[in-house]
């Protein structure tokens, strides 16, 4: 897996401070983004051991509520893997954190991957230019969802994450 960046004390993508892994890497490549330089999965830098033990200290601060995987695409095939060993290590040995994942794929494509059971919050769906509204919290077009994982997998149906 490829990065371009990890940002820290982020308070765009999730709730609370966060630190971000941006993934390289992105089959979806949606009109209007604003990473397309995060789309060819052999851009960035090798996600290696001094970049895993860089996010997990900021994990451990007090004040760090979770982790977002961003990109790119966190579910790009050549992510995928190690974005689920990697956000399954995180909830293992930082419960109380909250991971956030944004990703162009659905809920419907992707509620039997893996991943799916170590996320608290999954933003879903491509994103469309032409229903982009700046207003929108957590997303940038009106058919993005930020969806409350672990409430719609006891629920059996999507429930959406209130602020």
């Amino acid at each position: 897996m490829r990065f371009h960046n990890i940002t820290k004390d982020d308070m765009l993508n999730g709730d609370g401070l966060r630190v971000v892994l941006w993934v390289s890497g992105c089959s979806h490549c949606c009109l209007g983004c604003h990473n397309p330089m995060t789309w060819d999965p052999n851009t960035g830098l090798f996600f290696d051991e001094k970049a895993k033990n860089e996010i997990m200290e900021e994990l451990k601060k007090d004040y760090i509520s979770g982790i977002t995987f961003s990109g790119g695409d966190p579910l790009h095939s050549q992510n995928l893997l190690e974005v689920t060993a990697l956000a399954k290590e995180i909830k293992k040995k930082y419960p109380k954190k909250t991971i956030w994942l944004y990703t162009g794929a659905v809920w419907e494509e992707m509620e039997n991957l893996e991943i799916i059971k170590y996320l608290d919050v999954l933003v879903d769906g491509e994103f469309i230019k032409n229903r982009a509204d700046k207003t929108l919290h957590w997303k940038g077009s009106a058919n993005q969802r930020v969806i409350d994982v672990q409430k719609t997998l006891t629920a059996g149906k999507i429930v959406l994450h209130e602020r």
